[in-house]
């Protein structure tokens, strides 16, 4: 059995199905989530700044910009509603993405995208695009593509949900339908999904972003979805290692060897 075997079968052990059960195993591991995904897209975020707001609301001796401590509480109110959705198991549709990208992005939208009439929690007016090679769909097509995209989702059983999912991030960082917050939202709304499919979560971890933008790059350019399979295992294992490693009866939190490259 695969190292990334076993964090599926510790996982489905549990049997989560309650937002307690969930908020439980996931103790620890929101603070990480929210960490890594927003230094992925800013810097400025610290673990530090993000424990303290997760964990007391608030931060002392604060010397950054603002946008970054909103984009930090944030991460903490999307993870709020992350638990809700999960209680009250709403569907995986259009009104939970954009509701989550509203709590990802709120107050932090630049005066240029506001003056242009772009808004949290409402699909891109404009062309934005990203990476090398400037992927987006035009503004016109996003509600079609979502639309497809999310049809196409509905109907896959937990034993393909790994798969589906990451087949949903690559194709929405690629329609890219929002004018901010597109990483920040499509990794939370993955995790979702994998979630709701009896699956463990997985945090892409910031120091690992060259590896997870050229697994990106390999669906923009070619629509090859192995090496995202492959990185989003490798993450699945690096996130619940200490647990695996703890249910195997190993001290040093290894397993006597390197999980990840």
């Amino acid at each position: 059995m695969t190292d990334y075997e076993k964090v599926v079968s510790w996982w489905q052990e549990k049997g989560i199905t309650t937002d307690a059960e969930l908020a439980e195993v996931l103790n620890g591991h929101s603070i990480a989530f929210a960490y890594h995904s927003g230094k992925i897209e800013n810097d400025n975020i610290t673990y530090h700044d993000t424990r303290e707001i997760f964990e007391h609301d608030g931060v002392t001796s604060y010397t950054g910009d603002l946008r970054t401590l909103f984009e930090i509480r944030n991460e903490k109110d999307a993870y709020e509603l992350f638990l809700i959705a999960f209680r009250e198991k709403w569907p995986f549709d259009e009104v939970l993405i954009k509701k989550m990208q509203k709590r990802l992005t709120r107050n932090t939208y630049d005066i240029r995208r506001w003056q242009l009439g772009e808004r949290p929690g409402e699909y891109k007016h404009h062309d934005y695009v990203t990476g090398k090679e400037e992927i987006g769909a035009p503004p016109e097509d996003v509600q079609e593509e979502m639309a497809e995209l999310l049809t196409e989702l509905k109907e896959v059983s937990d034993k393909d949900a790994f798969i589906a999912a990451a087949y949903f991030h690559a194709k929405f960082e690629n329609i890219h339908p929002f004018a901010d917050g597109n990483g920040r939202t499509g990794r939370l709304a993955m995790n979702y999904f994998l979630v709701m499919h009896n699956h463990p979560p997985v945090t892409i971890h910031e120091e690992d972003r060259k590896f997870y933008y050229d697994a990106l790059e390999a669906w923009d350019i070619r629509q090859e979805l192995r090496p995202l399979l492959d990185f989003l295992r490798e993450q699945t294992e690096k996130t619940w290692k200490k647990q695996i490693c703890r249910k195997a009866g190993y001290r040093d939190g290894t397993g006597g060897r390197r999980i990840i490259r």
